[in-house]
């Protein structure tokens, strides 16, 4: 299959600032409604919120042509590989999936295989997949979403492998809101309030895979959590690589404050955001989530690292003080405020001096859970380019130090639910055991109850009866 290589990912153009260019919606050709009509497609998605919004757009584009959607990509038309690019390990999970995909192609030589997402937008890893993956025959970035159809239809029309990552125009999406079969969720949904950062962390590539930082119109956010809410649905999370930044490309009229305070007017039952950056949460926003109890208590907030020497390697534009006064004054505007963090472990020449000032970060705010992470030098980025003298030994035995305190504080902080009533918001019923529905509390507690599939979508009051490290079981006691 010969290749079209209509742009290739380059980081160092990635990471220059550029005129932001705005897209008209993407609509189908009459030639992929013909295509489209009884074919299947299957959907992987690897990452982040953000990938996952991604996956339901192209989910939602899919699902316009006629398509019907299958879980095992086995004989399906259509296969969607939307992977993140933050870790090394993602990628390398990525190819192990391509390689498996391998043989479906083989049965089935029309099939057409698509990668997408952060991970593409690398110079190397979308190298490495025209080199070793032939079967592979759609590759697009993270700004050709929108793009999605043309592609597909050149594909399709002139039977070659189309490759579109372009690192020099980062168009803001046009969003549908699409239909209820288009979320993965039907009670709650993923709203992109910005796309991008500016804030270039010395060991992130998502400044060079997501583009530079550009606001939705607040109007356009309303509009989508109004379609939602009478679609059903429950809860939104408001998506940004940092939602602290919004609206500042603009204008005052547009800060975060103000867009929550909005969407909270809407009346929307639940309302979470992902995710702050700690220098740049506006105490306004504390204001507003006090004010408003469609707005939960739960707020993930990244620390990275509590030595402030490592902070200024990682460029962190905080002190470990600074960030303690944030929590300080969260706690103090909502007292029960669960907070979550991401915390990296073995950074670029990290000694144990650091290391143990992380231990003390953790220890003085009792995180309700974290995501901890080995550092993963990642290509392109500043950091990778650091000489390292600290041994992975050194590195994994640190890592088990902190997740060991992580899990003591998420334990004892479970505790003090039991016995107590919580509203829950049910939304899974458990794969192990149908009798169980599980669902999540206004501070993000997953909790389990028993019941059936007639409570999903319906926020109950919850006794906590006893809990886990990360979970908790309980007894609904509204009837």
């Amino acid at each position: 299959m010969k290749t079209k290589i209509l742009s290739l990912p380059d980081l160092k153009k990635a990471g220059q600032k550029k005129e932001i260019e705005s897209v008209p919606v993407c609509k189908p050709t009459d030639y992929l409604l013909s295509w489209g009509r009884d074919k299947t497609f299957a959907i992987r998605t690897y990452g982040c919120q953000a990938n996952v919004r991604d996956s339901e757009i192209i989910r939602n584009y899919l699902l316009s042509l006629g398509m019907k959607e299958k879980e095992d990509f086995s004989g399906a038309d259509f296969v969607l590989f939307n992977t993140c690019a933050i870790r090394e390990n993602a990628e390398n999970h990525l190819y192990g999936e391509l390689g498996l995909c391998k043989k479906a192609y083989d049965n089935k030589r029309d099939m057409i295989i698509a990668v997408c997402g952060c991970v593409v937008q690398e110079e190397e890893a979308t190298r490495y997949i025209l080199e070793h993956f032939k079967h592979v025959s759609l590759i697009f970035g993270t700004s050709r979403i929108n793009s999605f159809y043309y592609l597909l239809q050149d594909c399709l029309k002139e039977k070659m492998r189309i490759v579109d990552v372009s690192s020099t125009s980062f168009s803001l999406l046009k969003e549908p809101v699409g239909s209820v079969a288009s979320r993965f969720s039907k009670h709650k949904a993923f709203v992109n309030i910005m796309y991008g950062c500016d804030k270039f962390c010395t060991y992130c590539i998502v400044p060079y895979t997501r583009g530079r930082e550009r606001s939705r119109d607040k109007e356009d956010i309303i509009k989508e959590v109004e379609e939602l809410i009478k679609l059903g649905y429950k809860e939104v999370t408001l998506l940004g690589q940092n939602v602290d930044a919004y609206g500042k490309d603009k204008g005052e009229k547009y800060a975060f404050a103000s867009l929550l305070e909005e969407v909270a007017k809407t009346g929307i039952k639940r309302i979470r955001f992902t995710t702050p950056y700690p220098s740049d949460f506006n105490p306004e926003v504390f204001q507003v989530m006090a004010k408003y109890n469609n707005i939960m208590p739960s707020i993930h907030l990244p620390i990275q690292s509590g030595s402030d020497e490592i902070l200024k390697k990682m460029n962190r534009r905080y002190t470990s003080k600074e960030y303690l006064d944030i929590v300080k004054l969260l706690r103090e505007k909502l007292p029960d405020v669960a907070l979550t963090t991401d915390i990296i472990v073995g950074f670029p020449n990290e000694t144990e001096e650091d290391f143990l000032k992380t231990l003390d970060i953790v220890n003085e705010v009792k995180y309700d859970s974290a995501y901890t992470f080995i550092y993963s030098k990642r290509p392109g980025t500043p950091a990778s380019k650091l000489y390292d003298n600290v041994s992975e030994s050194v590195k994994h035995e640190r890592f088990d130090r902190l997740k060991k305190i992580i899990d003591f504080y998420a334990e004892e902080n479970a505790k003090k639910y039991v016995g107590k009533t919580t509203e829950v918001l049910f939304d899974t019923v458990s794969k192990r055991d149908k009798t169980m529905i599980s669902g999540y509390n206004p501070q993000g507690k997953l909790v389990h109850v028993k019941g059936d599939e007639s409570i999903l979508g319906q926020i109950r009051k919850v006794e906590i009866q006893t809990s886990h490290t990360y979970s908790l079981i309980g007894e609904i006691k509204d009837e």
